[in-house]
């Protein structure tokens, strides 16, 4: 009886065993084709809104495969990806991460392409979570406010009027959001400020060793060193002081 006992114990042992290797097998089997999947998913969508922000751009490069990474307060964040558009050995253009911190709903991700003499080329948001139907307007599918950016610069118009209208600005705020369109609008100048001052060191960054990419993909939350304080870096354009955060959950008019 113990013998029997003993094998019969052997044998579930085994079997339990042989179960678990093969369902591990198939839980890595499908997490490395998701990974990939989702890697390739973000190599085209990098694709498609690094070469949506450069069009008309004279470039002989795959700007995909030409990016460094910069950090700065202005920027909203550190390790954020920039993309080069290169003709020959001059670099006619550059593609910025931008974080703005505060949107109505938390941050929002964008993306900023400028020329080298500082022109805008376009703005995209990658990432936010503002109110549906109010705040997400800054989408390009939703609204063309966003387009509106392009062919400015920070002497068009200058950098006092860089604001919404409700603030004494030249960009239109949306009907019942005004908090999102604010955020938007300052994060891009001060992703112009930031171009400005490191325009040459940008201009004379080299072309990569290796051809990897650097895929837009969800970012981190802003730690609070790394955020603009609203008024607080010099050439940052200030927020209205006079507009509280507000405390519900549906967006309106400050």
């Amino acid at each position: 009886m113990a013998r029997v006992l003993a094998r019969d114990v052997i044998i579930t042992t085994l079997l339990l065993g042989l179960f678990a290797a093969v369902g591990t097998g198939l839980v890595a089997s499908v997490h490395l084709a998701t990974k990939a999947k989702i890697v390739e998913n973000q190599l085209a969508m990098t694709r498609a809104r690094v070469s949506e922000l450069l069009e008309g751009l004279d470039y002989g490069n795959d700007p995909v495969t030409d990016h460094t990474t910069v950090g700065h307060a202005r920027l909203g964040g550190q390790d954020l990806p920039v993309w080069f558009a290169r003709r020959g050995d001059d670099i006619t253009g550059v593609v910025l991460s931008a974080i703005a911190p505060n949107g109505y709903s938390g941050s929002i991700h964008l993306l900023v392409g400028v020329d080298r003499a500082g022109n805008v080329l376009g703005v995209r948001v990658t990432r936010h979570r503002e109110t549906p139907g109010l705040g997400d307007d800054i989408e390009a599918d939703r609204s063309d406010w966003i387009l509106g950016f392009r062919g400015r610069s920070l002497g068009n118009p200058p950098i006092e009027l860089w604001r919404v209208r409700r603030d004494g600005g030249i960009f239109d705020q949306f009907t019942g959001a005004t908090v999102t369109p604010r955020a938007v609008v300052q994060a891009v100048a001060n992703a112009l400020v930031y171009f400005r001052d490191h325009a040459d060191e940008l201009l004379a960054t080299p072309p990569p060793e290796s051809r990897e990419t650097a895929g837009i993909q969800p970012l981190p939350p802003v730690q609070s060193e790394f955020v603009t304080p609203r008024g607080a870096v010099p050439g940052a354009v200030p927020s209205n002081p006079e507009a509280p955060e507000p405390p519900i959950a549906v967006e309106v008019e400050p």
